[in-house]
């Protein structure tokens, strides 16, 4: 990933409720959840979920597909792992114990 996408991807995280969207979107899967739901669950307005959701499309981070009526959304699970690779191939620089805590943090979320 380039920076000038890690950027607009970390800038669109950068506000509590579109990070807990996102959120919500990687633990809902592949199947996504519709828009009605979403705002449910975060209790937030339609607008407000409208607004959170484009800047997230536009960073790439979330992808929408039309089922009947409904408009279903999914995290993009490519874009976060350029992101989180962006973000960690820096990291040990020569001494892996720097990033042995991560290896451990991915190791057991990933074990289930």
């Amino acid at each position: 990933m380039e920076t000038k996408p890690a950027v607009a991807a970390l800038s669109a995280l950068a506000h509590e409720g579109r990070l807990g969207v996102f959120r919500l979107l990687v633990q809902a899967g592949g199947a996504g959840l519709p828009a009605g739901e979403i705002a449910r669950r975060m209790d937030v307005l339609p607008n407000t979920l409208s607004a959170s959701l484009n800047i997230l499309s536009q960073a790439g981070l979330v992808n929408s597909r039309r089922e009947g009526r409904s408009i279903i959304y999914t995290a993009e699970y490519g874009s976060m792992r350029e992101l989180l690779a962006f973000l960690m191939e820096d990291c040990c620089a020569g001494s892996p114990e720097i990033c042995a805590p991560l290896a451990d943090v991915v190791r057991d979320c990933c074990a289930a």
